[in-house]
């Protein structure tokens, strides 16, 4: 199959408008964190994504709020200005068995690592896997267009990540962040299968 290089905006328009409504956790308590860790551990890939709450002030910084992993049936939503980056989730992010696939990701795991560092492992960026495709454009946004014909809003990805509580808007928002990555990476990859197939037998 072949995708279109880039997209543009009016064409993104075109589109259905796709959210993530299958199960979200919100994990806010750090007690909660083995037990959830442990059932992640059953996986070999997880969607993967952290929000940060936006500074609009020189000098202005602010830590890493949220953690997302993704399963095919379930998003967990880790809050880490609440339930802290332990241990546990350190290690599965260093897990050289289980692979972690975002978009653009580097950052955050720079601000990740600023919290408490690990050693990140067996991480995929969507951007860079999708160049193998022909896909030039780069935003989540405009990935999930070209790969899976759907468009997303990203009116929450500015909002304040440290709210005492997160909005309907802002958890979807942020579900649909890691599990879309992990969706576009399964359908590329399956589409890459098919073809070192026919390639095999051609």
């Amino acid at each position: 199959m072949k995708f279109k290089q880039s997209i543009t905006k009016e064409e993104i328009k075109q589109l259905p408008l796709f959210v993530y409504k299958g199960e979200i956790v919100i994990v806010e308590d750090e007690s909660q964190i083995d037990a959830i860790v442990k059932s992640l551990r059953k996986y070999s890939l997880l969607g993967f994504d952290t929000e940060t709450r936006p500074s609009f002030h020189k000098g202005e910084m602010y830590k890493v709020g949220l953690l997302q992993l993704a399963t095919s049936e379930m998003v967990y939503l880790f809050r880490l200005n609440k339930c802290g980056f332990s241990s546990c989730l350190r290690s599965l992010l260093a897990d050289p068995e289980i692979v972690k696939v975002g978009v653009g990701i580097r950052d955050d795991i720079r601000n990740l690592r600023k919290l408490r560092d690990f050693v990140p492992a067996s991480f995929v960026d969507l951007q860079e896997f999708a160049e193998k495709f022909g896909i030039l454009d780069k935003s989540f946004l405009r990935l999930m267009a070209i790969i899976l014909g759907v468009k997303i809003s990203k009116r929450q990805r500015v909002t304040n990540w440290n709210a005492p509580q997160l909005s309907e808007g802002q958890i979807y928002y942020a579900a649909t962040d890691a599990w879309g990555a992990l969706k576009m990476y399964q359908y590329l990859l399956t589409l890459k299968e098919d073809s070192d197939k026919l390639h095999e037998f051609g």
